[in-house]
């Protein structure tokens, strides 16, 4: 008879997890298995294959379920021995694992990109409108060679592959120490947005008092909306996983955890090629001679490609109840024994 696990998880959690350890021990220990534990092996895949069947069914949580299918995936390959080409996973990573992460912390990298522009704004808007804040910032002369020169011809003083790969080591350094931050519950991330928000301000709001805005959205945008959205998804993966361990949910907090954090990691190998892109704007696109439209359009069309991709296959992926759990095997297996 069909359970329904909805009813209460951590009774079905408590009632089965033995066999789901005993499960995990003989598939990483699968090469040195005698004979009864190869047949044990097989007996437990296909109860494992049921559970999974009657978690999907019963409408449990997410994580479980991609808990169960990341096992009885690995369980499938030691018992047929097939292995899932390398090409399948990495399109497998970018078209579920990634973007349906990304789908799930978004209310938490809005609530991060909201904060971030909020205080940008209002921080540039007074160092704009006050000479005693400017002067504290840097001489009349210092800020006059930035407004004038430095802050254009930062973006054409490299070679472009030199810059792009200096971008892109940079960007994604800020991007993982938010996510290592969560380790620390997500506690140092408001002050990395801050620093970075202090940035952005202090340079719009220079150029704001001498009448350069116009340059500095003309250069900051066409890369900027994709290298921000990086960093606020990084931070908002961060906070989530961080409040993780507040929260954990139904199940216990280690276990939440781990899994949210390997879900997270899904976050860490898609930003190294979200910023890649931003990088290769960044080099080629900003300093180049289009007009000013043309590589804002750029940086624009950019932006909706990334959040397009992230909305259309992350709530695709959500609702086959995806988690993008990542733990060593492609989460691909039967729903039935």
């Amino acid at each position: 008879m069909r359970q329904n696990v909805g009813v209460d998880i951590d009774a079905f959690v408590a009632a089965h997890r033995q066999a789901w350890d005993r499960l995990e021990h003989l598939i990483k220990h699968r090469s040195k298995l005698t004979g009864p534990e190869v047949d044990e092996l097989v007996a437990l895949y296909q109860r494992v294959s049921t559970h999974l069947s009657i978690v999907r069914s019963g409408h449990a949580d997410a994580l479980l379920v991609g808990r169960l299918s990341a096992l009885v995936a690995r369980a499938r390959s030691a018992v047929t021995g097939a292995h899932t080409p390398a090409w399948r996973e990495l399109l497998r990573f970018f078209t579920v694992s990634f973007p349906v992460v990304a789908y799930r912390a978004r209310w938490w990298w809005l609530g991060a990109a909201l904060a971030f522009l909020a205080v940008s704004w209002v921080m540039g808007a007074w160092v704009a409108g006050s000479p005693e804040v400017q002067a504290s910032i840097a001489s009349e002369e210092e800020i006059t060679q930035l407004v004038e020169h430095d802050f254009a011809d930062y973006y054409s003083e490299n070679p472009a592959a030199s810059f792009a790969s200096r971008v892109w080591i940079n960007n994604a350094w800020v991007s993982m120490l938010m996510i290592i931050s969560a380790i620390f519950m997500g506690l140092p991330i408001p002050y990395f947005l801050y620093t970075n928000a202090e940035n952005v301000a202090v340079a719009g709001g220079l150029m704001a008092s001498r009448g350069k805005l116009d340059i500095f959205f003309g250069l900051i945008t066409p890369h900027g909306l994709l290298e921000l959205t990086a960093v606020f998804l990084a931070a908002g993966a961060g906070m989530r996983l961080g409040w993780t361990v507040v929260d954990p949910g139904p199940r216990g907090r280690l276990e939440a955890l781990a899994e949210q954090g390997r879900a997270v990691v899904a976050v860490a190998l898609g930003l190294v090629a979200v910023l890649f892109v931003s990088g290769l704007i960044e080099a080629l696109v900003t300093p180049s001679g289009l007009p000013t439209w043309a590589r804002i359009a750029i940086g624009v069309l950019a932006e909706i490609g990334f959040l397009a991709y992230v909305v259309v296959l992350g709530r695709r992926a959500m609702r086959a109840r995806e988690t993008g759990d990542i733990e060593r095997a492609p989460d691909i297996a039967p729903t039935t024994a």
